[in-house]
């Protein structure tokens, strides 16, 4: 019964750590805002890549949206720049997942991704799906 209690004691050490971790590991805006690589839809286990018609006034749109998003918070970047990263947080256990938008030309890329871990499992996706409705685009 001892190592019972020591396995459970050391499971909720490392649990607590992890979670620590996840919500105080400091973020690198350099790591982060950075333009995508990738100019067209794409989607991926670690996040999503979405590119939609769009001009100066549509960037400003969704960057109202974006920042009107639970647990979410500008990183880097400006309109006049035409390149904003944010920082969306999960709920419980506070993940962070980056996403950058991108005006290049007629073209709003938005690119958002998980930092921990391998999968989003869709959040990602959701998320970018749900904020292109808010504007009146097509996900």
């Amino acid at each position: 019964m001892k190592w019972f209690a020591a396995v459970l004691i050391a499971a909720v050490v490392v649990g607590i750590g992890i979670a620590l971790w996840v919500r105080l590991a400091p973020t690198d805006p350099a790591r982060w805002h950075v333009a995508p690589l990738v100019r067209q839809d794409h989607d991926y286990a670690a996040g999503v890549i979405r590119a939609v018609p769009g001009t100066a006034e549509d960037l400003a749109r969704l960057d109202a949206i974006i920042r009107a998003t639970p647990r979410t918070v500008h990183l880097a970047g400006s309109l006049d720049e035409g390149m904003l990263s944010y920082v969306t947080r999960s709920a419980f256990w506070g993940f962070p997942d980056y996403t950058t938008v991108v005006l290049r030309g007629d073209t709003l890329i938005i690119h958002a991704r998980l930092r921990f871990g391998r999968s989003d499992m869709g959040v990602n996706k959701a998320r970018v799906s749900r904020w292109l409705d808010q504007l009146g685009r097509d996900a």
